[in-house]
């Protein structure tokens, strides 16, 4: 059965739509015993994004960058957080809007991107699904300092790390961000194998 036969819609109302848009849904969620029961949920909709892991097999390292990121900051972190370039795909392609977002924030023009999956990252009250891809740079590929735009609010610095240090800095916590952490292990698994 479609999950879409299972949901009654009552009541959508919006309570902010600010920077992006947050909804309250009240709506009947039919259960596996047959029974309906009502159900209340938030969801936050910033849009879809992409995110991408540039690495260079040669040298055996990967960019990443560093920024502050409000919401981390009111939850503990004390730092920069180190993450894969990431945007928001505002009504790009995700290949176009990736290889744009990556230039912007590490200075690096690449041509060819592989995408090697897609998901939701907090599916539980955020609707955006992001698309993970991979790249391969060189010195030649550098084309910019990066840091990201102003106007925008981006501060970035990029990080040139060898792949062992990243994944060792999983370990140590100083790498937190969970999109940074797929394409990390995903580059493990797959690419500096």
């Amino acid at each position: 059965m479609s999950i879409s036969k299972r949901i009654r819609v009552h009541s959508v109302e919006v309570l902010s739509d600010d920077w992006y848009l947050l909804k309250k849904t009240t709506f009947d969620f039919l259960r596996k015993d047959g029974s309906w029961q009502r159900q209340s949920r938030e969801t936050y909709d910033r849009g879809n994004g992409a995110t991408m892991l540039l690495y260079n097999l040669a040298q055996q390292t990967v960019i990443l960058v560093r920024q502050f990121r409000y919401p981390a900051f009111v939850n503990g972190l004390d730092d920069l957080l180190i993450e894969a370039p990431a945007g928001l795909l505002d009504k790009a392609s995700p290949e176009e809007r990736i290889k744009l977002e990556v230039e912007e924030e590490t200075g690096y023009r690449v041509a060819q991107v592989r995408k090697v999956f897609e998901a939701y990252m907090s599916p539980g009250s955020v609707t955006e699904k992001l698309y993970f891809f991979v790249a391969e740079y060189d010195a030649h590929s550098r084309v910019s300092d990066g840091g990201g735009m102003e106007d925008e609010g981006e501060d970035i610095d990029v990080l040139e790390l060898p792949i062992s240090q990243a994944l060792e800095m999983i370990n140590t916590g100083e790498i937190a961000d969970g999109k940074t952490i797929m394409l990390l292990q995903y580059a493990a698994l797959n690419i500096f194998n």
